[in-house]
């Protein structure tokens, strides 16, 4: 199962001035960066449809709710926590519950928000599902790396964690 950062949206940067635009290495390393994250998510979404029935945006929804006591969310911060907009993260839940794994509950505390709970039948299929995400992270992330080359990409992700996760 992978961590979790809720991400606010922020306020939109201003660039005054001609742009600084990347020279040939920074070129290099944003297509490299970009184009292999899209491969490797793309991979990872291939393989586990295909092995378990489960989309990773669905995974990413039963990973968030396994995370937290109680085993649910409010519908509102699990769509932050899974980076999603609140009406495609409601359609993926009306998918879940058709599947039985997630039900939908009043939240208590103030009568008006939902909360999403992830259901025991949703915590099992998670817990199948979880052995081939990680085989497909570990054979097409971290057996291509180095163990240096792990520890760059935990820097790098912490770095640009700091800078653009909430404040």
């Amino acid at each position: 199962m992978t961590a979790r950062v809720s991400v606010a949206p922020q306020d939109p940067v201003e660039f005054p001035g001609e742009p600084r635009w990347l020279d040939a290495d920074e070129q290099r390393a944003w297509r490299a960066w970009l184009y292999s994250a899209q491969l490797l998510m793309d991979r990872l979404d291939r393989e586990l449809t295909h092995e378990t029935g489960i989309s990773h945006a669905y995974y990413e929804i039963l990973v968030a709710l396994s995370e937290t006591e109680g085993r649910m969310l409010r519908m509102s911060e699990l769509a932050d926590r899974c980076l999603s907009s609140r009406s495609r993260l409601s359609h993926a839940v009306s998918r879940l519950e058709e599947r039985g794994w997630v039900r939908r509950q009043i939240c208590p505390e103030d009568g008006r928000g939902q909360l999403a709970v992830l259901t025991d039948e949703g915590f099992a299929a998670l817990e199948a599902a979880a052995p081939v995400h990680v085989g497909s992270v570990r054979a097409h992330l971290f057996d291509q790396l180095s163990p240096g080359q792990v520890e760059a990409m935990r820097d790098l992700g912490e770095t640009l964690l700091r800078h653009l996760g909430p404040r």
